[in-house]
Parts: structure tokens; C-alpha cells; sequence
């Protein structure tokens, strides 16, 4: 796309061109978005205020580097609408590569064709093989058996790393197109994260109880009853971790292993990684159920608690007390300063959001990224 330098050249003085690097962006697909710059100068981050464009026309965009910016050898840099899952694709709908230049002066004039919406579209052969552990999987605390998943990595037979481990709740609804309230198509999210090399993990994925979800995912005696979550906690930590820690290449220590899920399911992974820190290091708590306990109070005063992640998720649209629940719940963790020192919670809020799978869809790349990615450049 030819660049029309009238709308932007006539007031730019030559001294200020000469004096720092002008990046000049022009996009097809224009909204009310800001856009972002994220690079090897900023740690690849994507809502980075201090990048952000301006916006000068319509679909028109520009960034000047100031006049004493440290410039790496060679700038490498993407274009994003705030987000990974919003980053600039081609016209085709494929990955770009990393943009890069070694100017410190004049004009960069750059085009995107395409923004990625909601991290799609996927290429099928990033996608994570898709393994049934068993369908009848042994729970000896609860005297039951239970259907259980792995998503590993797309190039797991064709390499030799070890992976971290997310275990999540209800399965039936990550990733099974046929899903009554949809899913959360995890399968095609971890396929665009591989794509883009932002980490592989492997996910173990848990199926829920049916009509005795609730139950399991109960802890203790609440508004609902007396819970069987304490044996569901043992069976996860005591049982199921070291049977995929000896099936699979696995990365066994704590910090490389997490527990999440939505709703109850995310209320169970809260009293899991805090019951079991040495286990645990990252939490996924998306909209927890936290009204079946408002008086929920967990020592963390634990010294395995060092490095622990959280990343709280809720919306707005959910309930009347949602987001004032997950807040609480953030305070009640870091009011102990040490825990403070130790712990990391990212609390994201959608205003917008309801209580389904299509906002813990959105959400699922941004937390498995947050919680094991953070410090790899994209």
C-alpha cells in the first residue's frame, strides 16, 4: 500500500525526522482500537502505554521513538490492538514474521492487512494432539472412576522437552465442539500460542462428576451442603500428578505446575494450589464460585508459597457480587506482607463479561501466557 505523505509530512519538521525513528503505519481493517507497538525494547509486552500509536486518519497510525531512546542492535517489533490474540496478521490470515530495522533516524512506513480477532484463525497442524488418558480412570479417595484428557504439545513425539502441566476442571466444556453451553477451545488457542512460539504446556484435562460436580467441587460445609473437594484435592495432587509425571515429559517441580478452571471448577482450584502449595505454583481462577463460602479464609502464611501466580479472572455481567468477590479475595491473599513479597495475582476484569465459556475462551491464552510465558520473548 502506497503511503500518502501529504497527511502527515507537511507539519513534520526535518530536524525532529533526523533527531529519532518515525514508524508510519497504515491498516486496512481500522476500529476504535488503539494499536501498540511491542518489541525486543519493551520484553515483548502488548499494551504497552508508553508504544502506543497515535492515531492520525483513518487507518493511518505513527510512533516516533524519542530522541534519546537506547535502540537495540536491530529493533524487532509486531503491531498489536492491545493483545496477542489481537495481533496483525496477513491477508491470507497467517502469522507475520517479526517486523525489523536498524534505523535510529527518518521515516518506517509499515502495512498490516489483517488483525487476529479472539486469537483465531489456527492452523490445524499447530494443533495439540488430543490423548483420552483412560475412560475410566481410577479415583480411589472417592471410590469412583472418571474420564480424563491430555492435550500435549502438537511436536511432542518429534521432540524430547519436558513441558509444564496445567490440570483443569470440567473438560467437558474445554474443547468438545459438541459442548451444550460451547467451550472454551482450548485446542485452538494453545495451536495459535505454539504457532506464535509463546510456550507449549501440556494440559491435563479433568471431566466433572455430572450431577455430582457440585459435590466434588465442594469444600468442607457451605451454602450447599457438605463437599467431597478435599478427597477431589487428594486424588488430583496424590494420585493423578504422579501418574502423568511418570506417562509423560513433564516438568514435575512447582513452579511448572498449575490447577485451573471456571465457576466451581475454579473454586476447587483455589483451595487445591493454597492447600497444596508445594504442588501448586500457579492458580487459573476464572469467575469463581466464591458466594458458597463469602467467608472463605486460607493460611497462606506458607513458605511454599514463595512465587506463587494467580491470575483471577471475572466479569462484570456475571452477577451482582462477582467482581466485588474476586477483589475481596485478592485483598484477603496479599494482607499477610509476606505472603505480599511472595505471591503474584493478576486480577482481570471484563465489564463486559458473562458468566459462559466464550469470555473464559478469550481468557484462557492471556492467563496460561501470564502464568508460564512471561519472560519469553515472542
Amino acid at each position: 500500500m502506497n503511503f500518502d505523505n501529504k497527511m502527515f509530512t507537511k507539519d513534520l519538521n526535518y530536524t525532529i525526522i533526523k533527531t529519532g525513528l518515525h514508524l508510519i503505519l497504515t491498516t486496512d481493517e481500522d476500529d476504535s482500537r488503539p494499536v501498540y507497538l511491542s518489541g525486543n525494547f519493551n520484553q515483548w509486552r502488548t499494551q504497552d502505554k508508553d508504544f502506543m500509536m497515535e492515531k492520525i486518519g483513518t487507518g493511518l497510525y505513527h510512533y516516533k521513538f524519542a530522541h534519546d531512546f537506547d535502540y537495540p542492535e536491530t529493533l524487532l517489533y509486531k503491531f498489536t490492538k492491545g493483545d496477542w490474540s489481537e495481533v496483525e496478521i496477513d491477508s491470507a490470515g497467517n502469522r507475520t514474521e517479526n517486523r525489523s530495522t536498524k534505523k535510529h533516524t527518518g521515516i518506517q512506513k509499515e502495512y498490516v492487512a489483517r488483525w487476529r480477532k479472539n486469537w483465531l484463525p489456527f492452523k490445524q497442524n499447530f494443533l495439540p494432539q488430543l490423548m483420552l488418558i483412560s475412560d475410566s480412570f481410577e479415583i480411589p479417595q472417592l471410590n469412583k472412576t472418571r474420564k480424563i484428557w491430555a492435550l500435549l504439545p502438537h511436536d511432542y513425539d518429534n521432540s524430547g522437552e519436558s513441558y509444564p502441566v496445567m490440570y483443569l476442571q470440567d473438560a467437558q466444556n474445554l474443547f468438545n465442539e459438541n459442548a451444550e453451553y460451547g467451550n472454551w477451545e482450548i485446542d485452538k488457542k494453545l495451536a495459535v500460542m505454539s504457532e506464535y512460539k509463546i510456550g507449549k504446556i501440556i494440559v491435563i484435562a479433568i471431566e466433572h462428576a455430572e450431577e455430582d460436580r457440585l459435590k466434588e467441587y465442594n469444600v468442607g460445609k457451605t451454602v450447599l451442603g457438605k463437599g467431597q473437594g478435599k478427597k477431589y484435592i487428594r486424588f488430583v495432587t496424590e494420585t493423578l500428578k504422579p501418574y502423568v509425571d511418570s506417562n509423560f515429559r513433564t516438568k514435575k517441580e512447582r513452579q511448572h505446575t498449575g490447577i485451573g478452571g471456571s465457576s466451581m471448577g475454579g473454586l476447587i482450584s483455589i483451595f487445591s494450589g493454597l492447600r497444596y502449595p508445594e504442588v501448586f505454583g500457579k492458580l487459573m481462577i476464572f469467575s469463581p464460585s466464591l458466594w458458597v463460602k463469602p467467608d472463605l479464609k486460607i493460611n497462606v502464611a506458607d513458605e511454599s508459597i514463595e512465587d506463587t501466580k494467580i491470575y483471577l479472572y471475572a466479569g462484570g455481567d456475571e452477577s451482582e457480587t462477582m467482581i466485588e468477590h474476586v477483589k475481596s479475595f485478592k485483598n484477603h491473599m496479599l494482607s499477610s506482607e509476606v505472603v505480599k513479597d511472595k505471591m503474584k495475582i493478576n486480577l482481570s476484569i471484563n465489564k463486559l463479561g458473562k458468566h459462559n465459556e466464550i469470555y473464559w475462551s478469550d481468557e484462557f491464552p492471556k492467563a496460561i501466557e501470564w502464568l508460564f510465558f512471561t519472560d519469553k520473548d515472542n
